[in-house]
């Protein structure tokens, strides 16, 4: 049988140059322009350009011109900066993109395609009692445009998110490293040190859920429900079957 994370087309193989080759290629394709461009202007196609005359090289460029009527050389010159600045503005502001085309481009830049297979990850988070944690839980999965869910439940809250390799990278730091959980818990049992676990990660063929929201789970049962109603009961297991584990080696 086919893989279901199998690309539906054969992959092509990417050529990546170095950098000392881009920057030979570039030269090569500068020096190309040029030529084509002297010899247009040999053939009388093109006007030749204008000295580029600046402040600096006004005497050794214009010569005797500059000392007959200095003050109108040095206006001159001027001019000249000034158009060769103009146009150099001009031409950043026609390649600057629009604040939508912006947008569309942080959002291409962070979406990932998945039709050949949907990363996922589970996590186990034992206190929650700090409000500033579910905001940026919930806040970056939304930026990063992951889908998931957060189950609440006494000391094992299970966080599972849905996306693309690149996007649960910036997730898993922020999971991992960013949120300093033991330092900024709030719970009122001191005994409760917060932590957070990745129980599982691994590739399913499509998406169980939706944009990340939080659930509030008064029992196991409820929240083993919540998460079979989506058909993927087994993280919680996952996670659940973990906490027992870390129990009994804790009674031993």
């Amino acid at each position: 049988m086919k893989c279901p994370s199998d690309p539906s087309k054969p992959a092509t193989l990417q050529v990546f140059l170095t950098k000392q080759e881009r920057k030979k290629l570039r030269r090569m394709n500068r020096r190309e322009a040029w030529k084509e461009k002297q010899e247009k202007i040999r053939l009388g196609l093109e006007p030749p350009p204008e000295p580029k005359v600046r402040m600096a090289n006004l005497m050794r460029v214009l010569g005797t011109e500059a000392v007959l009527d200095p003050t109108k050389m040095e206006k001159h010159v001027r001019e000249q900066m000034a158009k060769r600045l103009k146009a150099h503005q001009d031409a950043n502001a026609a390649r600057k993109l629009t604040p939508d085309q912006r947008r569309e481009k942080k959002i291409r830049k962070l979406k990932e395609d998945t039709t050949t297979g949907v990363h996922v990850s589970v996590y186990k988070v034992t206190d929650f009692s700090n409000g500033s944690h579910k905001f940026k839980v919930e806040t970056n999965a939304k930026q990063l445009f992951l889908t998931g869910t957060v189950v609440l439940f006494k000391d094992i809250n299970v966080v599972v998110v849905e996306g693309g390799p690149k996007q649960q990278k910036k997730y898993r730091k922020l999971m991992m490293e960013r949120i300093k959980w033991a330092e900024e818990s709030r719970s009122k049992d001191a005994e409760l040190e917060s932590k957070c676990q990745l129980v599982w990660e691994g590739t399913v063929p499509e998406r169980s859920f939706g944009e990340m929201q939080f659930k509030a789970c008064p029992t196991e049962s409820f929240a083993r429900d919540h998460f079979k109603k989506h058909g993927v009961e087994q993280y919680w297991d996952l996670a659940y079957g973990k906490k027992i584990l870390e129990e009994a080696d804790e009674g031993v």
